[in-house]
């Protein structure tokens, strides 16, 4: 992996940006273009960037499997809860006019919180299943030896 220093160093400098770019995603989303499944998408591809550069060992150290796979969870946990509240708080599912006083306040709320919860599973889901493809060799390479 060293030998590869251009990659190494221009990976180093773009990364911090496209976590950067995929936060702005996800809170411009509810204003404009984007949301919570690009947010994850963008969000994903720098870790896995990260991953294919400095090797997956590395990158299952900066976030263990038993957090992203909790972050699977949360985020679903987090969409369904909004659509809960929403019912316990006398409306319809996924309403989310109820959980302010005000409706449009209510409606932003909604949409920034499902929006997150979206965000989180997205990039949760698509960093469990590089993990899962690129983990295949070293379960290969263990079983030979």
């Amino acid at each position: 992996m060293s030998h590869h220093l251009v990659v190494r160093v221009v990976s180093k400098l773009l990364i911090p940006f496209i976590l950067l770019f995929g936060l702005y995603v996800q809170f411009h989303g509810d204003f404009g273009p984007g949301g919570g499944f690009q947010a994850g998408v963008i969000f994903a591809a720098g870790f896995i960037l990260y991953a294919l550069v400095y090797g997956l060992d590395n990158a299952k150290r900066i976030i263990p499997e038993k957090y992203i796979r909790a972050g699977v969870a949360l985020g679903l946990l987090i969409f369904a809860g909004t659509g809960v509240a929403s019912l316990l708080m006398g409306g319809n599912y996924l309403d989310y006019s109820v959980l302010a006083e005000e409706a449009p306040k209510g409606q932003h709320l909604g949409i920034f919180v499902v929006e997150f919860g979206v965000g989180l599973t997205v990039a949760s889901v698509m960093i469990v299943i590089f993990f899962a493809f690129a983990g295949r060799d070293h379960q290969i390479d263990e079983k030979e030896e």
